[in-house]
């Protein structure tokens, strides 16, 4: 133990002062290209952006009402939610297992729960500050509400239906076999193929973006073939993470893009997909470069990945 103690903490040591470095490093170099980049293809700014259209203004003392109203019915629906998952017995519970956390319909329908929760704390408020006097004026809030939303929803239907589409042909999964057989083929040293891990990775989460499906691919190839070369699992899912990260900002199969585009429309009105993905290619580059560096000076260094992980055997 005395031996084994003070490389443990020199490991740790080093970990934390790379990691930091590292991070440092990062900010600068991402403050220059925003600033070198990304702000001149944006042009000046009035300080001026499209004004959020806000309902009639409310005295203080009916928004005080309105506020204590929340404030109780969330309470209250609060205790129903504890009277539904609290007993032993409770229906939100599993039917056979009892258990609240995991396979529940607790779990199952949790987003329902919280939808309905704002929706009773958002009604009483109405009702106390007599900003809602008719079931009319609740619907005509929700469907002001939705009416915001009109340019997000459609984004989203023509991308789920592009996704879909596309992880029907199985188009990504033929190329991430095929690039990966190419990989475990290539006769170059460890280092070298995990760089060129990282870069194929890199390019597949283009098409790819989901973290486990990729990883359900290469995995199995990857895994085995580093371990024959001396190289432990912790660092090849460290080189997977690093190739997985920058192009999801690019990728216009992010679930987040049509949310981004959106915002962007608050303050470039013409931005669109095409915009956005353009604007986050400069930084999408300088990550790749800078992380792959890291790692590469991470793997020669032997600094440990974390306790008992070393990057090599």
């Amino acid at each position: 133990a005395r031996l084994v103690q003070p490389d443990f903490t020199m490991g740790i040591t080093a970990n934390l002062f790379f990691s930091a470095a590292s991070t440092i490093f990062l900010v600068f170099v991402m403050t220059f290209v925003t600033h070198r980049f990304v702000m001149p293809r944006l042009g000046g700014w009035n300080g001026v952006h499209d004004e959020v259209e806000e309902g009639p203004e409310v005295p203080p003392e009916a928004e005080a009402k309105g506020l204590k109203w929340a404030l109780w019915a969330f309470l209250g629906s609060l205790v129903v939610l504890l009277i539904l998952t609290v007993p032993s017995n409770a229906v939100l519970r599993n039917p056979e297992t009892g258990e609240l956390i995991g396979d529940s319909p607790f779990m199952q329908s949790i987003l329902v729960i919280i939808t309905l929760m704002f929706l009773v704390a958002g009604v009483a408020y109405g009702k106390g500050a007599s900003t809602i006097t008719t079931s009319t004026g609740f619907i005509e809030a929700v469907i002001k509400t939705f009416a915001g939303l009109a340019g997000l929803i459609f984004l989203l239907l023509i991308i789920s239906q592009f996704i879909a589409y596309f992880n029907y042909s199985n188009m990504a999964t033929v190329a991430a076999v095929g690039m990966a057989d190419w990989l475990e083929s290539a006769n170059v040293p460890a280092l070298v193929l995990l760089v060129g891990f990282i870069f194929v990775t890199f390019l597949l989460n283009i098409i790819i973006p989901g973290v486990l499906p990729k990883w359900a691919i290469f995995a199995p190839v990857f895994v085995p073939l580093f371990l024959r070369l001396g190289v432990e699992p912790q660092t090849v899912l460290a080189a997977y993470r690093i190739g997985d990260s920058p192009t999801n900002v690019i990728t216009p199969l992010m679930v987040y893009l049509p949310f981004i585009v959106l915002v962007a429309q608050k303050y470039k009105p013409d931005a669109g997909v095409g915009t956005i993905v353009s604007l986050m290619i400069p930084y999408s580059a300088v990550i790749a470069v800078a992380w792959t560096l890291f790692f590469v000076v991470w793997y020669l260094l032997g600094i440990p990945l974390g306790p008992g992980a070393p990057v090599s055997g």
